[in-house]
């Protein structure tokens, strides 16, 4: 054997080497996001920011057996998450600051606790999944249940109510749609309604719609809106907009949804022929690279993880679906908006939104 093949064979064993602890420290992941659902929907967490906590401590605030809890709180003082003082039953567990905001705060753009729901929300499904795979079916998202819906939800909350008005004022081509007296405002596939709600505050003169066809979302988005008088929610699919009078609105958005429809280019047509002579279409969806490539960054790697899991099997589970992606790159959103009968699309220069990307989608 010469030193080439040997040089190989060492490179290529540490190839392995470098990928078996790659997969080990995903299930070290896997296994801590798991931790967090647990902290999450048992309310350990927020028993824990009460006041430190024993574990017979913990387990009667939340109401737990006292030996989950001990073996939780020592399993999340493991991996970082909580500190602890003292030893044995004695031991007392504290949630620091930093931990609290990211596991507890709803309002901090830093609020991951959501992502654990997610992943819990794809992970049950996994025979429905599998099914789908080999049929080319797919996995509706109401089968995904309220992890999903909530997770998804809280997670883009902060964003919204923090940064979505700032940023749309930022860009004068938009803002001053939004601003017209009266404006009317479609939010096409609103969930939960944390976008909507966000349109209605920062444009308090402009009459906000948000339509969703998942009939629990637009419960809670009510709920959520109770108070603002300039918003409304209805359960509409996209493709329907256009019912509800054409030329009726100056501006119409979709948050993070395009990618998911059977049908988006149907969407873009009710919606532009909802539309006004001199409205605007903003569309947000993930910032992916404009084109493919292999090995990705971080982002693309969560987006195309989503697709496999949640966003392409929602879309398939429709007959005749379009079957987007969640990866849906500019060319393919360009090409949709102009069969759909707008003249252009744009990239809006809102950056540092998440991992977000703003188009503009004009008559």
């Amino acid at each position: 054997m010469g030193e080439t093949d040997e040089t190989t064979m060492s490179e290529s064993g540490q190839e392995v080497e470098e990928l078996a602890g790659r997969v080990f420290g995903q299930l070290l992941a896997g296994m801590e996001l798991l931790s967090i659902y647990l902290g999450d929907r048992l309310g350990l967490y927020q028993a824990l920011l009460e006041a430190p906590a024993t574990p017979a401590e913990l387990a009667a605030r939340a109401g737990v057996h006292e030996r989950y809890a001990r073996e939780w709180l020592e399993q999340q003082a493991v991996a970082g998450f909580l500190e602890v003082e003292g030893a044995g039953d004695a031991a007392t567990f504290r949630l620091p600051a930093a931990q609290a905001e990211v596991l507890m705060d709803p309002a901090s753009l830093a609020y991951s606790a959501p992502f654990a729901r997610l992943f819990v929300s794809a992970a049950v499904q996994m025979p429905s999944l599998l099914a789908a795979y080999r049929s080319g079916g797919g996995v509706p998202w109401a089968r995904f249940g309220a992890d999903a819906r909530e997770g998804q939800g809280d997670v883009n909350r902060p964003w919204f109510e923090q940064s979505l008005g700032a940023a749309l004022a930022a860009v004068p081509a938009v803002h001053d749609v939004l601003s017209r007296e009266d404006a009317g405002i479609a939010d096409i596939a609103c969930g939960h309604g944390w976008s909507t709600i966000a349109l209605a505050r920062a444009y308090p003169d402009a009459i906000v719609e948000g339509f969703d066809l998942d009939a629990p979302a637009i419960e809670a988005a009510r709920e959520h809106a109770a108070g603002l008088e300039n918003v409304t929610f209805s359960e509409l699919r996209g493709e329907q907009l256009a019912e509800q009078g054409e030329e009726r609105y100056d501006a119409g958005f979709i948050f993070e949804a395009l990618h998911d429809m059977p049908d988006p280019i149907g969407v873009l047509t009710a919606l532009r022929r909802a539309l006004r002579p001199d409205g605007i279409v903003v569309v947000m969806d993930e910032a992916v690279a404009d084109t493919f490539g292999a090995p990705g960054d971080e982002v693309e790697r969560a987006m195309y993880g989503y697709s496999l899991l949640m966003c392409l099997p929602d879309s398939m589970s429709t007959p005749g679906s379009i079957a987007t992606g969640t990866v849906m790159r500019f060319a393919t959103l360009e090409r949709y908006a102009k069969e759909a009968g707008f003249s252009r699309a744009s990239v809006l220069p809102i950056e540092g939104f998440a991992a977000f990307r703003f188009y503009l989608l004009q008559p």
